[in-house]
């Protein structure tokens, strides 16, 4: 491994470290080199914080080191005044002599415009080191900007034989497919996104709460399909654990989102992008992920299966034009991780 890409591995590393928190922006990893040693790192603090670059920045003691080190970083450092002042603006005065840059920034205000700011002030620009590995950590702000529509993640947990849920049962909650260390995986995964999506009959049926209890992180954003505003504040959804939206013909509240229904799971997807919701998982039902698959509206797939049979029951989701990334083994379940072409 090169030393660019050694250095380029360790500042993906720090991306992933608190990448939820950064949520609706892209968590960046950055780190500074001198003389072949590292003197600072940073990573993208939550939504309205400093961003990779002036976390690293800020993190090397010695600041005269700057002029004479290198900054490796995971995505084109940002040229526009937002929450934040520009990082290109920064880095030039900070007079970093050269910077390493994994993949340029798709968002129209930035595109190589951080990247010409640099070199225009004599910055010495190495672009596309892992290029690939940054792009596939930035892939929910990569789909929200180059797709106008969030990145959509299905998961379900199914049968040996194929089934998700029997056809009866005798109360109104979950039948446990998946074993407990799937299902605090899951609750993890649901403090990785910004929003949680289910239909009407998985909430009539199961009555979930859509929360991380088994996980230690925050809550997603709760959608729900209810066309017919059919469910009331008797059901866990409703309670006041996390901030809630009813996806509906007929807006009776504050809370309630006006679709026509008429290609339901593409105005989802619109109504996300308006709300800058660049992430959202959906658990369930039949019914809604088929509809996302059908539609050919998701990005990826998580399936569990449980070592049972039910012999009956309801079928699970059928997915189509898609590519089996990896599979692995928790306990007794079988986890495979889909892409779609």
């Amino acid at each position: 491994m090169s030393a660019h890409a050694k250095y380029m591995q360790r500042a993906l590393q720090l991306a992933k470290t608190r990448w939820a928190n950064a949520l609706p922006n892209p968590s960046v990893g950055a780190v500074i080199v001198y003389k072949d040693t590292i003197i600072g790192e940073g990573f993208t603090a939550a939504f309205g914080g400093d961003h990779a670059e002036v976390n690293a920045i800020n993190a090397v003691k010695n600041q005269d080191l700057l002029k004479e080190s290198t900054l490796y970083v995971t995505l084109e450092p940002c040229s526009h005044h937002g929450k934040t002042p520009p990082c290109a603006s920064l880095i030039v005065e900070k007079k970093i002599p050269k910077v390493v840059v994994g993949c340029i920034d798709p968002f129209a205000q930035v595109a190589g415009k951080g990247i010409q700011i640099l070199k225009e002030n004599k910055v010495e620009v190495i672009t596309g080191i892992l290029e690939s590995e940054c792009q596939q950590s930035h892939q929910r702000f990569f789909t929200f900007q180059q797709k106008k529509s969030p990145y959509i993640i299905l998961k379900w947990a199914q049968s040996a034989d194929g089934f998700i849920a029997p056809k009866h049962k005798n109360e109104q909650k979950p039948v446990w497919l998946s074993n407990r260390y799937s299902r605090q995986l899951t609750h993890k995964w649901r403090s990785e996104e910004m929003a949680i999506l289910v239909g009407k009959q998985t909430i009539l049926d199961d009555n979930p709460s859509l929360t991380t209890r088994n996980w230690y992180g925050k809550n997603p954003l709760r959608l729900f399909v209810d066309a017919n505003n059919e469910i009331d504040d008797t059901y866990l959804i409703l309670n006041q654990e996390a901030t809630t939206f009813r996806l509906t013909k007929n807006k009776k509240t504050d809370n309630d989102v006006l679709l026509s229904f008429e290609n339901i799971a593409q105005e989802i997807c619109d109504y996300c992008f308006t709300q800058n919701i660049q992430s959202v998982i959906i658990e369930g039902g039949r019914q809604t992920l088929q509809t996302f698959i059908d539609s050919g509206l998701w990005d990826e797939a998580r399936v569990f299966e449980a070592d049972i049979n039910i012999k009956d029951g309801i079928t699970a989701p059928k997915l189509t034009n898609f590519q089996k990334v990896k599979s692995v083994v928790i306990d007794n379940d079988f986890l495979s991780f889909y892409a779609h072409k």
